[in-house]
Parts: structure tokens; sequence; C-alpha cells
């Protein structure tokens, strides 16, 4: 696989009309220059001969500028004209319309359609369909402009080597145009299920719409940069940019091992819910194992930005738990998206926390005390609310702080084990 990337180009990287065009002039160009030791037998193989190499010469050059240059689309007049003056050569020098040469013409079409973009699909077809019928309006003219063949034998060979050549090429077309569709659809599905949970995007798919959906437990996080203004003015807009993209491309990897779905990120606040699309009973643990790796990572990074001389952000969290609704809205652009009090309500506590420390409400301590050592903060007063009974997460209570004779829930434990999320920070005695 890896060379057929390396000789048509990378999914990744490139358009299907960007490979198919790789692959077509890379093949024509090698077939021309073979076919040369095809006609060295006919009557005009001088002539033959340079048609073969000259049109071989080219498409291999065109090939040079797509692969290698990445110019590709300007090339599409060159090369349509290449092929259909090569075709038409052939034609008066290779038996006429008794040769089978004309079979060429209906591939050449359909990759020229395939191709052809920006430009204007009747002046490609008034292009295709006038050479294909001055050809004939010529030969029925002018028969003696065109070589015949010297036997009967040589026309069966000749015509049916041709209509076999162009089946084969038909085929491999459709076989390289299925493969690179089948790639273009994973690529999209891809793209899809980065900006939509999978249950989501498969109901969008099917429904063409996603129905509102109501949730009556789930742990909504967010979280913000502490004097992110204040830093981003001191620094490059690229390097902010990248900064940012390493710490949430981290958190995104976080999000994913603790069953948090991310939602959306709005400068430089990060929100994910768990619980959502799928249900479960365990998310307000998931929540806060997510939060104290968001504050572990940001404290790694904060070490290494002062051992080179660099600032770095501490990030405000908070957690609340509780019933919202989650849905996609509109038609362009769309996300998936969760509303209600919850969710507003995690926000406050965000915005009232203690920097990086896990902020989390009394409904969350309620349902992770078993597991989490926690710190109150006794009532909190924030913005539009009434005052909120607050606490921070200070790790994993003494027993659950090694896997060794672990009280979890099988389940939970299992997965906090896998993640490493569970480790030894108390000595075990022997």
């Amino acid at each position: 696989m890896k060379w057929i990337y390396l000789l048509l180009g990378d999914p990744k990287k490139h358009s299907l009309e960007h490979r198919l065009f790789n692959t077509v002039s890379l093949v024509n160009g090698v077939l021309n220059l073979l076919g040369v030791f095809g006609v060295l037998y006919l009557e005009n193989y001088l002539i033959l001969i340079c048609l073969n190499v000259g049109s071989g010469f080219l498409m291999l050059v065109m090939y040079y500028l797509s692969r290698v240059k990445s110019i590709y689309f300007i090339l599409y007049w060159p090369f349509n004209l290449t092929i259909l003056f090569y075709l038409a050569s052939m034609w008066f020098f290779n038996g006429g319309s008794i040769g089978g040469n004309h079979y060429y013409l209906i591939p050449s079409l359909v990759i020229a359609l395939i191709l052809i973009r920006n430009h204007n699909i009747w002046i490609v077809y008034s292009i295709y369909i006038g050479v294909s019928a001055s050809l004939y309006t010529v030969e029925y003219f002018h028969k003696d402009w065109v070589t015949g063949y010297a036997t009967e034998m040589d026309r069966y060979m000749d015509a049916g080597g041709n209509y076999l050549f162009v089946q084969i090429l038909t085929g491999i077309l459709i076989f390289i145009l299925s493969r690179n569709l089948n790639i273009e659809r994973k690529k999209s599905e891809a793209l899809l299920l980065n900006i939509l949970p999978e249950p989501i995007a498969d109901e969008l798919k099917r429904e063409a719409r996603v129905v509102p959906k109501r949730f009556e437990k789930t742990s909504v996080l967010f979280c913000d940069m502490v004097g992110f203004t204040k830093i981003a003015e001191t620094m490059n807009a690229e390097v902010l940019v990248h900064e940012l993209d390493q710490i949430f491309r981290a958190f995104d990897r976080i999000c994913k091992e603790n069953r948090m779905e991310k939602i959306k990120t709005i400068g430089d606040a990060y929100m994910a819910v768990g619980g959502i699309p799928n249900e479960n009973t365990t998310n307000a643990v998931d929540a806060v194992l997510c939060g104290l790796g968001f504050q572990s990572y940001m404290a790694e990074q904060k070490e290494i930005h002062q051992l080179h001389g660099r600032v770095f952000w501490e990030i405000r969290l908070g957690i609340h738990i509780g019933p919202l609704v989650a849905g996609v809205v509109g038609s362009d652009k769309f996300v998936y998206d969760v509303w209600g009090d919850t969710v507003n309500t995690a926000s406050r506590l965000e915005s009232s926390g203690v920097v990086a420390e896990v902020n989390i409400s009394r409904s969350v301590y309620e349902e992770v005390q078993k597991i989490f050592e926690c710190e109150p903060r006794g009532f909190v007063s924030i913005k539009n609310k009434a005052d909120i009974e607050m606490y921070l997460v200070k790790g994993f209570l003494p027993e659950y702080a090694s896997p060794i004779d672990s009280k979890l829930p099988n389940e939970l434990f299992q997965r906090l084990y896998k993640t490493g999320a569970l480790f030894y920070t108390n000595e075990v005695e022997s």
C-alpha cells in the first residue's frame, strides 16, 4: 500500500481528482511507451513510434508535474488534447473505425468528466463528440487516408486486441474509482465523527435530522485558562494557537480515556459532558477523573515551561451534575450541543472556582465521596444563582490509591487501572 501511495498520492493529502490524474497520466505514459514494441511490424511504424514516444513522454511529464509539483488542475486541457490527438492519429494509421481505436474514446471521455472540476461540461462533451464525428466523416469521404490491414486476420487480431484492452482499462478505471471513492467515504465519515458523536452521526445520516434527547443524569465539565488574555498579548499568534492546540489535543485524549464527550471549545474555554450520548452510571467519576487529568497535565506543562523560562497558563475548572437536553440545531456548520440549567451552573462553578483545583458541586460530591478525597469550600456566591456548596477534589481516598484489594466496582476498577488513573500514592504495608 505504501508504494501505491508513493506513486499515486496519499488519500489524506491529495484529492480524488489529483490521485486519478496521477494514475491515468502514469499508466497512459508507460503504456504508450511500451506500445512502441507493438507497432514495429506495421507499415507506418516510424510515425507510430514517434506518436507513442511523444505522447508517452508528455504524459510522464504531466505525471511528474502533478505528483511532484502538485500541478494538475491547469494540465486538464493539455492532458485531454494529448489523448485526443493520439487517438485521432492512431485512427488513420491503424485501420480507422474497423480497427477498434474508437473504443478508447469512451474511457477517455469518462476520465475527462471525472477530472472536469470547474470546467464546462458541455464544452468537454462537444469536443469529444466533435472529434468522434469528424473522424467518421473524414474516413467516410477519404477512405484512402486510412491505413488498412493486409489480411482479415490482422484486422480481427487488432480490433479484438483493442476491444479487450479497453475492457481491461475500463475495469482498472472502475476499480481505481471504487477504491478511491471508498477512501473518500471513510475520510468523510471520519471527519463527521470528529464533529459529532457516532450515534448522533449515524442518526443524522439515516434520518437527515437529530431528535433532541433529554438525559436525566449527566456531568458537565467547564474549564478555561487563567490569565489567558494577558499572556496572549505577549505571544506571537502562531505560538499562541500552537500552545492552545497542544493543550486541547491533550484534553481530547484525556476525555476519550474517561468516556467524556467533548462538546466544544470557545476561545480558551473547553467543555465536555459525561453520560451522553450513551448513558451510564459512572459519569460523575468520569468527569472528576477527567478534571484531575486536565490539572495534572497543566501542572506538568507549567513545570516544563518554567524550566525554559517561559510563562504558561493554569486552568480553572468546575463540574456539576444534573439533567440536560442534547441535540443538533441548525442546518449549516451544525454541532452537537447541550442546554439546561446544569450547563449554566457548571459554567458558574468554573468561573467561581479555585485555580489549579477540581471544583465540584455538592451533587457531584455526593456521587464521588466514596472514591475521592474532597475538601469542603463551604457555600460560594456565584453570579445569578443562589449560593452553591462547593468542594475541591484532592485525589483518591487512601483505600483506592493502590490497585491492590480495591473495593471499586469491577468494571470501573478495570477501566481506571487500564488508563493509569489508579496508582500508588501511599506506601503499601507488606
